[in-house]
């Protein structure tokens, strides 16, 4: 029985050290108030241990302003695309289940975030589906609740029902269990195209089933998103990275990681370089993207000794375009996001209402849009020009009007290798949080770890738990608390632990365990 299960947070089958402390260092606590801990000031004495962290996105800020909060000495390496690399790369939403954003927020006393947004799916046909607001919804105890109120716009209900068995995986295991092939076309292959950046049947099971589960089948509100009132950068990296200066975090831009050097003895990490610029450090974390992991890993001649080093070189990564245009007139886009897939067999994009998104083209008496593409190695080479020829007709099959607007200003970003594939297979290639290095820890979404979050929310909590493997290796400070992700709706435990039993019946069965599983 695959169903249901949460096999897509396994728990780690090795382990190179366990904690000096009691307790598990990475545990999920149940903490409202604040994700991040309090702050300790008990390092007065100026002889603070040092830890570099190695990029500046959700997993790196995350850790470094724990540390920060913990009286580290903490310097973090921005690898040269800028602040919040790897995860500055398109418009990103915020889901329901972020709670340990939603509280890293408050913490900073920003208000970053738009009100709860309605979204729609669109296909080469036309739209095809708009998911509601949830907290709009009368609320329905079936795992069909959010299935039913979803306004499907041309899709029977004789394929949405097919949906009930097919919590199982990538496109074959779609096919298995008996999915309508129009069901997966219109509906469930664009959203994991946009989910995974790349198309289902060149995706994991594990990494499939996670989103499906994450943000679909496990609770009915997890539709429900919000962005930033303008870019990530602007809204939240930005005021962070301000709050970690005046923590006494050092902040150090277009600085490349060329090696490492350790001591044979500790067979610790003792210094980072970049170039010719060395950093001490008591500890390091790793919070990069595959791409640029591979960059370090073939420089360094530490790494390369290290057999889970090696194979994060078969590893992929996804290429990312986005395209921000403005138009000559005001034209009305019924959802500010929207997800799109079907008009091209490679790619998933989605496009965006800037003018309802975006606190400075609020106002705008003209139309700001932006559209951005996902495992896009077609788009990626082209010049500006050509990448907006092919772009606007597949807007204006979404929004006819788009046809007779005119383009007044273009803004193209190319991002080669920025996100995860998680391609089949990919799973035995990730690493986990600790490494054979004592003291190197590592944090992204591609790491593997046991919370169950997924995209930006993963990214941060993993930055958090590398922070925790920090104050558990140099014994000072309290760990990070984290909010674990919601426990589940009722009819879904329910099925579980049916799923579960029988699981259990099956073992008991003669020649159980002869056949291939």
């Amino acid at each position: 029985m695959l169903a249901m299960s949460k096999w897509f947070t396994p728990t780690p089958s090795i382990s190179f050290r366990y904690g000096k402390r009691n307790g598990f260092f990475a545990k999920a606590v149940s903490v409202q108030p604040h994700a991040n801990g309090e702050q300790n000031n008990n390092k007065s004495n100026g002889n603070k241990k040092k830890v570099v962290v190695v990029g500046s996105g959700w997993a790196g800020l995350g850790a470094a302003n724990h540390l920060c909060n913990q009286g580290f000495d903490v310097t973090v390496l921005d690898g040269g695309d800028g602040l919040g690399s790897p995860d500055n790369a398109g418009i990103q939403g915020f889901w329901y289940p972020y709670q340990n954003i939603f509280s890293l927020v408050d913490e900073l006393g920003i208000k970053p975030f738009t009100n709860w947004t309605r979204s729609a799916q669109y296909s080469e046909e036309g739209l095809e589906v708009e998911f509601p607001v949830y907290q709009e919804l009368p609320q329905l105890p079936t795992p069909l609740g959010t299935l039913y109120y979803t306004q499907f716009a041309r899709l029977p209900l004789v394929d949405r029902l097919t949906s009930l068995p097919l919590m199982a995986a990538g496109k074959e295991l779609f096919k298995q269990f008996g999915c309508s092939e129009r069901l997966f076309q219109d509906v469930f292959g664009p959203l994991l195209q946009v989910g995974l950046f790349a198309p289902a049947e060149q995706c994991s099971a594990a990494a499939t089933l996670g989103l499906l589960y994450y943000l679909i089948l496990a609770h009915q509100k997890h539709f429900d998103v919000v962005f930033c009132r303008g870019t990530t950068k602007e809204k939240i990296f930005e005021p962070w990275v301000e709050s970690l200066k005046a923590k006494g975090g050092e902040i150090v831009e277009d600085r490349k990681v060329t090696d490492l050097i350790f001591n044979e003895e500790t067979g610790c990490i003792t210094e980072v370089v970049c170039g010719k610029e060395i950093y001490n450090a008591d500890a390091v974390i790793f919070a990069v993207g595959i791409a640029t992991l591979q960059e370090i890993i073939r420089k360094s001649a530490a790494l390369c000794t290290r057999e889970e080093f090696l194979k994060v070189l078969n590893l992929v990564g996804i290429d990312v375009v986005t395209v921000k245009l403005q138009l000559d007139r005001k034209i009305t886009i019924p959802n500010p996001s929207n997800a799109s897939a079907g008009f091209d067999d490679f790619f998933g994009w989605t496009f965006f209402d800037l003018n309802a998104i975006y606190d400075e083209h609020k106002d705008d008496p003209v139309t700001v849009i932006e559209a951005d593409f996902y495992h896009a190695n077609e788009l990626l080479p082209l010049k500006d020009e050509l990448v907006v020829e092919k772009v606007i007709p597949y807007l204006s099959k979404c929004i006819k009007d788009l046809e007779s607007a005119t383009v007044v200003e273009k803004e193209i970003g190319r991002f080669p290798k920025r996100l995860t594939h998680f391609f089949p297979g990919s799973y035995k290639y990730m690493m986990r949080g600790s490494t054979s290095f004592p003291n190197l820890f590592m944090a992204g979404d591609w790491i593997i770890n046991r919370h169950g979050s997924w995209s930006q929310e993963k990214s941060y909590v993993t930055g958090l738990e590398a922070a925790n493997r920090v104050v558990d290796y140099l014994e000072e400070g309290s760990f990070a608390k984290i909010i674990p992700v919601e426990e589940d709706e009722p009819h879904i435990e329910a099925l579980r632990n049916l799923n579960r039993r029988l699981n259990e019946i099956l073992d008991q069965v003669p020649l159980s365990g002869y056949f291939l599983q």
